[in-house]
C-alpha cells in the first residue's frame, strides 16, 4: 500500500513503478505532483494506492499524522510503522475516504446539476455492480470478524470426529508415536475406521487462503487459527490463475448461509484474478480531480436542509442559485429562527477547502457577499410576485421601517487536529468576522452582512458522510444550527459588532417612522412580535435626540 498526497510533488520515478498510467499527476522534470484524490489498485504492479485530499498535510513537508510525506509514502516498508497495530488508523481513514468517494457516486450519479461536469469530475473504470478490490479486501476481512467462531467450531467439530473409533491397528502400523519420560507411546495422528468426509473443507481452505494473502500483502493484523490448511507462495499464485474453475466444481455442496456467503465472496475474488477463462483486468480506480466538489458535497449533507422547488417570475429557484452548471455548489443553506424574534431567516455558508492551516482570500469573501444578496434578493422576488416568501415564516423585510432582516453567513473548513478522531466534530470559531457594508452605521441594509468562521473535523465529516443515518444528520443539525444562531447573539450582545439594541417603548411606529425616517433608514426594524427595534452604530450621534424614546434591548 501506498499513501500519496494531493497537490505535492514526489519523485517522478517513483511514480512510474506504481501507476500503470500517468493520468493521476503531472510530471514537471525530475518530480511530479499528484493531481487526483482516489483510490488505484494494480493488478499487474499489485499495488494498492490511496492519493488523499491535501488537507491531511499540516504543513508544506509534514503530514498531520506526525510524519514527513515521504514517509507516509513508504509506511508499509518503514519498520517503524509496518509491524506496530497501534497504526492501524491508516486503514480505518482509509476505509471511510473510500467509502466517501462511493457516496459521492451514488449522490451524484443521477443529479443533473452535476451531470455536465461529473465525467470531468469523478473518473472510475468500475461499472456500477462490479467490486473493487478493496471492496473485496475489506468484506472478507468483515465477514471473517463477524463469522470466525461459528466457523472454527464447525472446522474443530470436524477434526475431533476423526479421533473417534480409531483403527489401532493401522495407527500402529502407519504412525510415529511420541514417548513419554518412563517410554510410554503417544499417537497424536489417528487413523479412522470410517473416513469422515468433509464437504466444508476445501471451501474453507480456498477462503482463509485468500484472507492470508490479504493479511499478507497489507498488514491486516489478523490472526488466523494454524489449525486452518493454508495455500502459500507459488501454489497460491496459481490457484488465483484457475481458482474460478476449482471453486465451481463445488459449487453444490453447500446450504449453510455461512458457507454460501463464503463461497460467493470467493467466487468474486477469482473472477478477477482467474486467466483461465476472462481476461484479467489491468487496474481499477475511483478518482476525483476537483476534490473541492466532494468536500462541498459532504458539508452539504450535513448541514443543508431539502430545497422546496419555488419559482419566481422568471423561472429562477433557490436550486439555481446553489448549483452551478460545472457541480459547484456555491454555498449551504438552511432557514432557522431569526437573531431579532421567533420567524425564520436563511443561514448561508460556503465550504473551503484548503490544507489544515490556510483561511479565505479576498475573492472567496466577495463570492459568499454577492450568494447572500441573490438569495436576498429571490425572496423580495418572491414576495413582490406572489405575496410570500419562500416558508410562511420566513421574514426578510419590514414594510413600515423598510429595514431588512440580519441575514447570517459562515465559512466553514475542514481540518485534521487529531487523525485517531472520528468521532466528535469539534466545531468551533476559527478567525475573525468578516463584514460587508455599504453604510456602517446601518444594520437593517441588505448591503450589511456579517460571516462567521468556523472549522470542523474533517474525519468526522468524512465518516458521517458514508456512514450516519438520516437521525443522526438531523440531530447534529440541530445542534449546529443552535450553535450558529447563539454565536451571532453573543457576537452582537458583547458590542463586538459596534452595534447597540434599543426598542421604542411607544406603539405609534407609522408616525414615528415617518418623522425620522432620514435618521433612522437602515437602523430600525419591526419584529414578528410587534417591536421596533433600533440599532445604534457606536460612532452615530445621529441617533442621541431621539434615544430617549427607547430603552435597551437584548437579543434572545
Amino acid at each position: 500500500m501506498k499513501i500519496l498526497i494531493e497537490g505535492e510533488k514526489y519523485n517522478i520515478e517513483e511514480l512510474k513503478d506504481i501507476f500503470d498510467d500517468p493520468k493521476f499527476y503531472h510530471q514537471e522534470g525530475q518530480e511530479a505532483t499528484i493531481l487526483s484524490v482516489g483510490y488505484y489498485h494494480s493488478y499487474e504492479k499489485e499495488e494498492l494506492i490511496y492519493m488523499l485530499p491535501k488537507v491531511f498535510m499540516a504543513d508544506s513537508e509534514n503530514t498531520v499524522f506526525g510524519i514527513s510525506k515521504n514517509e507516509l509514502y513508504s509506511l508499509d516498508t518503514s519498520e517503524t510503522f509496518k509491524h506496530k497495530s497501534e497504526y492501524n488508523w491508516i486503514r480505518q481513514i482509509s476505509v471511510y475516504f473510500y467509502n466517501s468517494l462511493l457516496e459521492f457516486k451514488r449522490r451524484n450519479k443521477h443529479s443533473t446539476i452535476v451531470q455536465s461536469s461529473l465525467s470531468a469530475t469523478l473518473n472510475t473504470n468500475l461499472k456500477d455492480k462490479e467490486y473493487s478490490y478493496l471492496d473485496l479486501l475489506l468484506s472478507f476481512v468483515n465477514f471473517y470478524k463477524k463469522n470466525k467462531n461459528q466457523i472454527l467450531f464447525k472446522h474443530i467439530e470436524h477434526k475431533s470426529q476423526q479421533v473417534k473409533n480409531p483403527n489401532w491397528e493401522k495407527t500402529i502400523r502407519k504412525s510415529v508415536p511420541l514417548l513419554t519420560q518412563d517410554k510410554q507411546p503417544i499417537y497424536n495422528i489417528y487413523r479412522n475406521k470410517k473416513k469422515v468426509l468433509n464437504n466444508e473443507e476445501e471451501l474453507l481452505i480456498y477462503f482463509f487462503s485468500i484472507l492470508n494473502h490479504f493479511n499478507k500483502e497489507h498488514n491486516l493484523f489478523l490472526t488466523i487459527d494454524k489449525s486452518y490448511t493454508l495455500i502459500k507462495g507459488g501454489k497460491f499464485e496459481l490457484l488465483q490463475k484457475n481458482g474460478l474453475s476449482k471453486l465451481r466444481k463445488i459449487k453444490y455442496r453447500y446450504f449453510n448461509d455461512t458457507l454460501r456467503k463464503m463461497y460467493h465472496l470467493c467466487e468474486i475474488y477469482f473472477s478477477q484474478t482467474d486467466t483461465s477463462s476472462i481476461k484479467k483486468k489491468k487496474e481499477e480506480f475511483i478518482s476525483v480531480n476537483n476534490y473541492n466538489l466532494v468536500f462541498e458535497d459532504m458539508i452539504d449533507k450535513l448541514f443543508s436542509d431539502p430545497i422546496i422547488e419555488k419559482k419566481t417570475g422568471d423561472g429562477t429557484t433557490l436550486k439555481h442559485l446553489k448549483y452551478n452548471d460545472d457541480g459547484k455548489i456555491i454555498d449551504h443553506i438552511f432557514d432557522y429562527q431569526s437573531l431579532l424574534d421567533t420567524s425564520d431567516i436563511f443561514y448561508i455558508g460556503d465550504s473551503k477547502y484548503y490544507k489544515s492551516d490556510n483561511t479565505p482570500g479576498k475573492v472567496s469573501k466577495y463570492k459568499q457577499f454577492t450568494y447572500a444578496k441573490n438569495v436576498i434578493q429571490y425572496n423580495i422576488d418572491l414576495l413582490n410576485e406572489t405575496g410570500n416568501y419562500y416558508t410562511e415564516n420566513l421574514r426578510y423585510r419590514d414594510k413600515i421601517t423598510e429595514g431588512y432582516n440580519i441575514t447570517p453567513n459562515f465559512f466553514i473548513y475542514g481540518y485534521i487536529n487529531n487523525y485517531k478522531n472520528f468521532e466528535t466534530s469539534e466545531l468551533d470559531e476559527k478567525g475573525d468576522i468578516v463584514k460587508s457594508f455599504h453604510f456602517a452605521d446601518r444594520l437593517f441594509d441588505r448591503d450589511t452582512l456579517f460571516v462567521h468562521q468556523y472549522k470542523i473535523n474533517f474525519l468526522y465529516v468524512l465518516k458521517a458522510y458514508s456512514q450516519f443515518g438520516n437521525m443522526t444528520i438531523e440531530k447534529f443539525r440541530r445542534e449546529t444550527k443552535d450553535k450558529f444562531r447563539n454565536n451571532f447573539i453573543k457576537f452582537f450582545s458583547n458590542k463586538k459588532s459596534e452595534f447597540e439594541f434599543y426598542e421604542y417603548e411607544k406603539q405609534d411606529f407609522e408616525t414615528f417612522v415617518e418623522k425620522y425616517f432620514r435618521k433612522i433608514n437602515g437602523k430600525t426594524f419591526i419584529t414578528k412580535d410587534k417591536k421596533l427595534i433600533l440599532a445604534k452604530h457606536k460612532e452615530d450621534e445621529s441617533l442621541n435626540e431621539i434615544l430617549n424614546e427607547f430603552k435597551e434591548y437584548e437579543l434572545q
